[in-house]
């Protein structure tokens, strides 16, 4: 939104200076994105006068002048015809810039004769195209300077221009008036009170109007004009074409010109026909779609259905509310015009000027909502002012419809206005703001104006209260703690637990990435995903079609990235959510750990091996004791698709599964473009059980001074038992004095069936009994060792190896 500082002051009552204005309005909310001020070029030049004039002793065009300046006398040549002994000059020193010829003055010499600054004319300082001669000025005392000389006697060239933001929720201030509102009810003014007059028709409209009854219930509710005959289409009056050029418009002609002062004046877009160009009534109506409209910017556009036009007997002459048509458009041998004033529904006209791409000044307010109760005192406006310009008599109105009811009202709380703002606004100040916008208020409850249609409910009408006593006056305090002493945790204890399991993994050494929550549906099947139940609606990309199921997917794609950019060995990780279905609370929190090529760089000692499915058990278990997870948790082969069936495993407490860990199946490396193999883990956060103890300590650290005792046992079993299933039935046998229970040796091959038997192998496993209130005697640790022998040949079928 462009206006210029008196457009403002013919609705402002004001002596704040332009500085303070600027301010109030970015802090009203109408940022300021520009100030464009003709007088700060201007600013060095001062007023002097010509004392002596006499002839350039080696030129006949030139002029050696002897000019009174605030620095006492000066010898000034100037080639101007009219420079001469008595006039009042603009003074241009040396040193100053001059913006018309690019040129910073100095002392010189012109043919020999020395010059001390020069007098400018208008052209030279940007004034005019004026260049005939210097300017002469009728008044104005010595050393004055020329910018407030300006200011006076010729304040439409010292008129600032200023560029605000308006925001969407504010069409009220995409017109000259509600701007001043708002500076008046700051306090930087008094709002000028806006005459209605009162406009008699000396006749019948010959062009009546008619809008169909379905745009009547929703489109255009009220449409309203008035002929004018006997108008002169000249010109604009210098003052109102200076406004448009100040804000970046071109005068076309009075009739054109009157409309987009209204426009930008008062928010109220109008819109002008050549009545004589109009045959029949004007009718407003929803296009077929396929009609051809060619408007005023010469285009030619195809209507879609459902398009709001404006047909008069012979075709379409305006497409509402977004441009008229150049059919009927207003040339300079007008002489009877139809001036249009309605109110159109915002949605409507914002979806057609889209699907058409037609952006106009009036567009741009009528979707953003004018004022429904200034339809017809913006007509008698418009009409005053082009009989005032133009000449020409005035008919009556000719209208369909009736303004909208706009009335609402919400209720006003003072003490929940200063509870929400946290100022000390006194209940009269905020009535007395409200008024000042335009609200009207009746007890406790306020309805606002028709030019407020953001204006929804009592959170808005605080939002008014704050906005005008100044958010920048608020002042920071402290607030009161709810419970005296230590404050309470803030993080809950999943967030907490999701912090040290970032911590963790990072510490291990690994890199942390951020992937999307959606990945394709192809890499969502691979993992347990991809039905219709997370498919996104509307998704960014085909490859962002389905919430992501699990982490692995992401890690995977970073990884295939890095691979093709040379990146062998990585080590990376995220935390974050996965999603099994698309309701609230259908998701849970993991952390994923992804290990792709060697473990370490190389060395000369040859110490470097490919990462395996114990480094990715080895982390997660690491991670797991972190976030407290019990140290004695089973691991078992019931993993999912995705992980590779013989070298994977999951971890749990019974049924319930706490990370899963090893070798990403070679199928699904292979959909997913990585080269490998790869191995990683995933940890499921929220399955891990909470401690039953809540303190913000760490338990007393429990060691015994009791020495521990070592036993090795070797077992014959099958080849396809498991080594897991011996391990956990060790454990089992004792609980209390087993601490762990570990392999040491596996013994395979041909070499152990020779010794064992055909399809048998051995398994090596230590056990470690850690006595807790007294040393261990020789027969305690027998039979515990009988109990380990007892249950692992139960639970495998083997039998102690001899």
């Amino acid at each position: 939104m462009k206006f210029t500082l008196s457009w403002l002051k013919d609705h402002l009552e004001t002596a704040s200076p332009l500085d303070d204005i600027l301010y109030a309005l970015t802090d009203l909310g109408l940022e300021v994105e520009e100030v464009v001020n003709p007088l700060a070029k201007l600013a060095p030049f001062t007023i002097a006068k010509v004392l002596q004039a006499e002839k350039h002793p080696d030129a006949d065009k030139l002029q050696v002048c002897r000019v009174l300046t605030d620095e006492g006398e000066k010898q000034i040549v100037c080639g101007a015809p009219n420079a001469r002994a008595g006039i009042t000059v603009v003074l241009c020193k040396p040193g100053d810039y001059v913006p018309g010829i690019d040129v910073t003055l100095g002392i010189g010499k012109i043919r020999g004769v020395e010059s001390h600054g020069m007098m400018a004319s208008e052209r030279e300082l940007e004034l005019s195209d004026e260049h005939n001669g210097i300017i002469e000025l009728s008044s104005g005392e010595v050393g004055q300077k020329f910018t407030d000389w300006l200011a006076i006697n010729r304040p439409g060239l010292a008129d600032p221009m200023i560029h605000v933001k308006v925001t969407p929720n504010r069409p009220d201030a995409l017109g000259v008036r509600g701007i001043a509102r708002d500076l008046a009810a700051r306090g930087l003014g008094v709002l000028k009170p806006l005459p209605i007059p009162t406009i008699k028709g000396g006749f019948a409209s010959p062009v009546q109007v008619e809008v169909t009854a379905d745009l009547k219930a929703k489109g255009c509710p009220h449409f309203a004009g008035r002929t004018i005959r006997g108008v002169t289409n000249g010109p604009s009056p210098e003052w109102l074409a200076n406004r448009l050029k100040a804000i970046g418009l071109r005068p076309i002609s009075a009739l054109v010109d009157i409309t987009n002062y209204f426009t930008f004046g008062l928010n109220r877009p109008l819109h002008v026909f050549d009545a004589a160009k109009v045959h029949g009534k004007l009718r407003v109506h929803a296009a077929e779609g396929g009609e051809q409209f060619l408007a005023l910017d010469g285009k030619t556009y195809t209507l879609r259905a459902g398009q709001m036009a404006i047909s008069d007997d012979q075709g379409i002459e305006s497409l509402a509310g977004v441009m008229g048509g150049e059919a009927s458009g207003c040339t300079p041998e007008t002489t009877e015009v139809f001036v249009e004033s309605a109110w159109w529904d915002p949605i409507t006209i914002a979806a057609t000027g889209r699907a058409l791409k037609i952006n106009t000044d009036a567009r741009y307010r009528f979707e953003r909502g004018v004022d429904p109760a200034f339809t017809l005192p913006g007509l008698d406006l418009a009409t005053q002012m082009i009989l005032e310009l133009c000449g020409g008599e005035a008919s009556d109105i000719a209208e369909d419809g009736a303004p909208i009811d706009t009335t609402r009202a919400y209720q006003l709380k003072p003490a929940r206005v200063i509870s929400l703002v946290g100022m000390d606004i006194p209940e009269a100040e905020q009535r007395l703001t409200l008024q000042a916008l335009g609200f009207t208020l009746n007890g406790d409850m306020a309805t606002p104006p028709s030019w407020r249609p953001d204006v929804l409910g009592e959170a808005d009408l605080i939002e008014e209260v704050a906005r005008i006593a100044s958010l920048s006056k608020l002042q920071g305090k402290p607030l009161p703690r709810a419970i005296p002493g230590v404050p309470r945790p803030i993080l809950t204890p999943l967030q907490t637990r999701e912090r040290t399991a970032r911590r963790t993994i990072a510490a291990l050494g690994y890199n942390e990435c951020v992937t999307y929550s959606f990945i394709d549906q192809a890499a969502a099947t691979l993992f347990g995903g991809g039905t219709d139940v997370v498919k996104v609606d509307n998704p960014i990309s085909s490859e962002m079609s389905h919430l992501r199921p699990d982490l692995l997917p992401g890690l995977l794609r970073a990884a295939a990235r890095n691979q093709a950019r040379g990146f062998a060995d990585m080590a990376l990780f995220e935390v974050g959510p996965a999603f099994q279905g698309g309701e609230p609370g259908e998701q849970h929190l993991q952390a994923a750990g992804l290990l792709i090529g060697f473990s370490t760089p190389r060395d000369p000692h040859s110490t470097r091996r490919p990462v395996d499915v114990f480094d990715a058990k080895a982390d997660a278990e690491a991670v797991l004791s972190a976030i407290g997870a019990p140290a004695r948790a089973q691991i078992n082969r019931k993993v999912a698709a995705w992980w590779h069936p013989g070298r994977s495993g999951m971890i749990g407490l019974g049924p319930n599964m706490l990370a899963s860990f090893g070798e990403v199946h070679p199928k699904v490396l292979a959909e997913m473009g990585v080269k490998g193999p790869a191995v990683a883990f995933t940890i499921l956060l929220a399955n891990v059980p909470m401690p039953k103890v809540k303190t913000p300590t760490k338990p007393a650290l429990a060691l015994s001074d009791l020495q521990a005792v070592d036993r090795d046992f070797a077992f014959v079993v099958d080849k396809g038992v498991e080594a897991l299933t011996a391990v956990n039935a060790a454990v089992g046998a004792d609980k209390v004095l087993i601490e762990s229970v570990r392999v040491f040796d596996q013994f395979t091959g041909d070499k152990a069936e020779t010794q064992m038997g055909a399809g048998k192998k051995s398994i090596a496993l230590t056990v470690r009994l850690q006595p807790i209130d007294k040393t261990l005697t020789e027969a305690d640790i027998e039979a515990v060792s009988n109990k380990i022998i007892e249950k692992v040949s139960k639970a495998t079928g083997g039998s102690l190896r001899g």
